[in-house]
């Protein structure tokens, strides 16, 4: 395939090029990839780099790992250079305590009681934004390192078992990972150095930890060598203005962003706009009236589309429900829905009476014509397109896109699809929904899979 000419458009705009060489490993469910993630922190030789949003208190990695610390804390050690970015919410914007790890005096004394020998930074954003990007670095620069850009919260219900069979009789989270090596993994390092170098809160007495904040990482200075054969991007949401000197990720940036940098929401629209055949689609947050009404236009042109959401709605869509203002997102769903080649779905695990429970879906991906997929932690909303940083890889590779729709199909349908087309895929994962739901709705829980269709007319009633 020559240079540029790709079956999907990748993003046009953005601080970061399009790269081929990587090897992109698709990591489902919390469990397996956080098992992945530890693995890699266990054998890094010189560095782990990562970026926190949510944080629960009670999340404990799997296998007896411990918590996020302790995992990090054994690493550093051994000797790693172990850094942390924690978003740290504003004030007038404040959310739960248990789901940040804020920095306040009682966290930092705690960290250093345990002799932590991390270092760490604060980040913070105006009251209309906050920081959402979930990735890891390790081994930056070196021939040993791999990157992972996701969107699993590190939380309790994140670590989900293959197929969400919820053991404890509590409710799963459903989230995907991407792993990553070669050039693209340089610029998840290029955009690790530019947030550490850039935090919000480094001048301050209480937004560091373990360092000064003279303490600067230098941005790579080559590519990392090819790892694999699929051709990617690493795309970004930077709103402009999130800083307060609006000049983070400009410093010494290889592109002038001063606008913001929303590759996220172009690669999407560009994705949608050239789909042929299959649109599939796995997010939280359905909410982008303008993505919406792309969907309605590749529906028309006869392609084949389905979104896995959660089945009760996340709880913004659920307040959007009582706006006026909401209303025609609303109404462009219940538009997706009169088209028969539409079906929206949920996902429901097994309880251990038997009983089935929904599986709260936080993934973010898209997979496109079993060419194209994007995975990170942009949801399909506004807010992320436009108003968070987030971080996303987009990839395309006949070969690992197919996988990882036959790998998810087969999760959500308990059924072997890797015989199918990607369109002939989609129209059985409808049927199939659309009999779970008939059977859900019969009080059956003997079901096929997981995924049960839902009424786009009525969702997040």
């Amino acid at each position: 395939m020559p240079p540029g000419d790709y079956p999907i458009p990748f993003a046009d705009a953005g601080s970061y090029p399009v790269r081929a060489g990587n090897l992109v490993h698709p990591l489902i469910d919390g469990e397996p990839a956080f098992r992945r993630i530890c693995k890699a922190v266990e054998t890094a030789q010189h560095s782990v780099w990562l970026t926190v949003a949510w944080i629960w208190d009670a999340f404990r990695m799997p296998d007896g790992r411990g918590s996020l610390f302790d995992v990090l804390d054994a690493a550093a050690g051994r000797g790693v250079d172990v850094r942390v970015i924690f978003y740290r919410h504003t004030v007038e914007g404040p959310f739960p305590r248990h789901m940040v790890f804020q920095g306040t005096p009682e966290q930092r004394l705690w960290l250093e009681s345990r002799g932590s020998r991390l270092r760490v930074r604060w980040d913070s954003t105006p009251v209309w934004s906050f920081h959402h990007q979930k990735s890891w670095i390790v081994d930056a620069g070196y021939d040993s390192e791999v990157a992972f850009v996701g969107g699993m919260n590190l939380k309790p219900s994140a670590v989900s078992t293959r197929g969400h069979v919820c053991l404890d009789g509590k409710s799963q989270d459903h989230d995907a990972y991407a792993e990553i090596a070669g050039p693209c993994a340089t610029d998840v390092h290029h955009n690790f150095v530019q947030r550490w170098n850039e935090a919000s809160e480094r001048h301050k007495d209480d937004g560091l930890f373990g360092h000064l904040h003279t303490d600067t990482l230098p941005l790579p200075s080559r590519l990392s060598s090819p790892r694999g054969a699929v051709t990617a991007q690493i795309q970004r949401t930077i709103p402009n203005g999130c800083y307060a000197d609006g000049l983070w990720a400009l410093r010494d940036g290889p592109f002038d962003i001063a606008g913001g940098e929303f590759s996220v929401e172009d690669q999407y629209a560009r994705a949608i706009d050239a789909a042929r055949h299959a649109i599939y689609i796995e997010n939280q947050a359905f909410s982008s009236p303008a993505m919406i009404a792309r969907l309605k236009r590749a529906l028309q042109r006869g392609v084949q589309v389905a979104a896995v959401v959660p089945a009760q709605g996340e709880h913004h869509m659920r307040q959007f429900r009582e706006r006026p203002e909401h209303q025609p997102t609303f109404d462009l769903i219940a538009a997706c829905g009169t088209h028969k080649n539409f079906t929206l779905a949920g996902l429901a695990g097994l309880m251990p009476d038997g009983s089935r429970c929904d599986v709260y879906v936080h993934g973010k991906l898209m997979l496109v014509d079993d060419i194209f997929a994007t995975i990170g932690s942009t949801n399909f909303a506004d807010r992320s397109f436009r108003s968070q940083t987030e971080l996303n890889i987009s990839f395309q590779n006949a070969a690992a896109v197919k996988a990882l729709r036959c790998d998810l199909f087969e999760e959500h349908l308990a059924h072997d699809t890797s015989q199918l087309g990607a369109a002939d895929a989609l129209r059985l994962f409808a049927a199939t929904a659309d009999a779970n739901a008939r059977r859900r709705a019969a009080g059956d829980v003997a079901w096929q899979g997981l995924a049960f269709k839902l009424n786009p007319a009525t969702y997040a009633s």
